[in-house]
């Protein structure tokens, strides 16, 4: 069986020796599809025409709207009419010479998102950078924190290479996995991190190779204290999965107090909550390597909490608001464990999961977060109720002035690079944030929590030109993000799909998001006709 391409390929050879005009237009489609994916621009000066503004700060739309970006930096918001009247040419920023503008008359347009959880593939899921940026890019993903991947090393590079623009890539804002080493990497010569001290090291040396933070999962407490004192020492910022093995001696208070900067998932929030016990619950034949044990488990850890709103419910969440502590919830990674049926047959995944993706999503022993030894009703209903014990901390917490990212942690669980972290807002949307907080989690929040909140997370003057452009209003409809779109029936009764990202701007370089998403599909569609593999579900031969 012939690739697409191949077909296409032999079918221009064919025409080629009967009719060259049309082999000329054919390459030239071919070409522009290359080139929509490559990116068009920076330009000198880059004016965007007639958009919405849905900025990051939490302002309602506005709009018509022209910006003006000279060099990368937003020069010019320009109100330029109101709605359902024409707009005068002569009241719109000028095109100089040499100039490029962009008709986004009646789209809407938002600051780049920022994924505060973005794994950049990984060998045992075979997803190699290429595929995982653009299905981010192709959702309008412009900045990635990436914590804790394959090593200081290839993120660092992936990191040089996108500030270039020398590969289509978010920008990639690298937090090592504290103690984690490589072959030019490696400051303790092997020794494993003992001693404050040693902490100390590790934590000068990761500065020194570049990195923007450190990831940690827990150690002994001493050792958190003196590596997280030395990173905001050197100004660095810092996240936390807060893993059993550590949480019951060091949960995510000790860990704001003694200066980290924000926490992944949840662990360790609900271990700060305990006010009748000290550890988890654990059944006595736990064993955290059996990963159905740890994730069922998990499932039950809210409600070993205090109750929302209760003294003690109060008092944890007033600490983290005084120390600025953000929380990125990630409540999408979760979330084939209150519906495994849901994440496992959503549409995306016959076209865009690679087949060595799929495969390590399967119920396992050895693949993380393949849980799936015996998974039903009761495991599913007791994680419902973990949902709604946390979304209401998140809420709540955002409520009262906290700041709450969004990030998605794709590449387990089912849950795909750039897909899942649209899925990601419409969490944020089930846990009571309105759709401009939502908004405003994906840009500004994850802005500020990097520290960048004056290059990005906002469209405001003398910031990166950074963009989202699509042409549904996704306040309406969250859908319309996803690059499957949203289904919608005309008024003569035909089903279309509307939305997906329209065009995605990066360091002022205009990508079709379609084309980048389209390309995905050619090296999923590639994978598959290697061995002629199909998509079944577990236990279906």
């Amino acid at each position: 069986m012939h690739s697409f391409w191949e077909n296409i390929s032999k079918f221009q050879t064919n025409i080629l020796m009967r009719r060259p005009i049309i082999f000329a237009c054919l390459l030239v489609l071919n070409l522009s599809f290359a080139f929509a994916q490559q990116g068009e621009g920076p330009f000198d000066q880059l004016i965007i025409r007639g958009v919405t503004l849905i900025n990051g700060n939490g302002a309602p739309p506005q709009g018509p709207i022209d910006i003006v970006v000279e060099d990368n930096r937003i020069k010019q918001i320009e109100v330029v009419g109101y709605p359902g009247v024409a707009i005068k040419d002569k009241d719109r920023p000028q095109l100089i010479p040499g100039g490029r503008e962009l008709d986004a008359t009646g789209m809407y347009l938002l600051p780049g998102f920022i994924d505060m959880h973005g794994h950049i593939g990984g060998v045992a899921q075979g997803a190699e950078p290429d595929y995982v940026f653009k299905l981010w890019m192709g959702h309008g993903i412009t900045t990635v924190r990436e914590p804790s991947g394959r090593g200081v090393d290839f993120a660092m590079d992936l990191k040089r290479k996108s500030v270039k623009n020398e590969i289509i890539a978010p920008r990639v804002i690298v937090y090592t996995g504290f103690g984690q080493t490589s072959a030019s990497f490696n400051p303790l010569n092997d020794i494993p991190i003992s001693t404050p001290e040693q902490a100390r090291k590790w934590v000068r040396a990761n500065a020194e190779k570049g990195a923007d933070g450190i990831k940690f999962f827990g150690a002994e407490p001493e050792i958190m204290t003196a590596a997280l004192d030395e990173n905001k020492k050197l100004g660095l910022g810092s996240a936390a999965h807060h893993a059993q093995l550590s949480v019951a001696r060091w949960n995510v208070l000790h860990s704001a107090r003694a200066g980290l900067t924000s926490m992944e998932h949840w662990y360790g929030l609900p271990e700060a909550l305990f006010d009748d016990r000290t550890v988890q619950d654990y059944p006595l034949d736990y064993n955290y390597q059996n990963e159905q044990h740890r994730f069922e488990e998990a499932g039950k850890l809210w409600a070993q909490a205090a109750e929302p709103y209760s003294e003690h419910w109060n008092k944890v969440m007033d600490e983290l608001l005084a120390l600025d502590f953000t929380l990125d919830p990630t409540f999408n990674i979760y979330e084939a464990s209150r519906d495994l049926h849901r994440a496992r047959r959503a549409e995306w995944h016959e076209e865009y999961t690679l087949p060595s993706l799929w495969e390590f999503y399967q119920p396992s022993k050895i693949s993380h977060g393949s849980y799936w030894h015996d998974w039903g009703t009761e495991q599913e209903v007791a994680w419902k109720n973990n949902y709604r014990l946390w979304m209401t901390f998140v809420n709540e917490y955002k409520n009262r002035g906290g700041r709450v990212t969004a990030g998605s942690d794709s590449g387990f669980i089912f849950q795909l690079y750039g897909f899942a972290y649209i899925r990601e807002l419409e969490l944020l949307r089930e846990a009571g944030f309105h759709p401009l907080e939502v908004i405003r989690a994906a840009t500004l929040n994850g802005a500020e929590a990097l520290g960048m909140a004056d290059q990005i997370g906002t469209v405001a003057i003398g910031k990166l030109a950074d963009f989202v452009i699509v042409e549904e209003n996704p306040l309406k409809n969250l859908k319309v993000l996803y690059g499957t779109g949203a289904v919608r029936l005309t008024e003569d009764n035909q089903v279309v799909r509307v939305g997906g990202v329209k065009y995605t701007i990066k360091d002022g370089i205009i990508y079709d998001a379609r084309a980048l998403l389209d390309d995905v599909k050619q090296q999923v569609q590639k994978e598959k006709e290697k061995t002629g593999y199909q998509i079944k579900q577990p236990g279906i031969e």
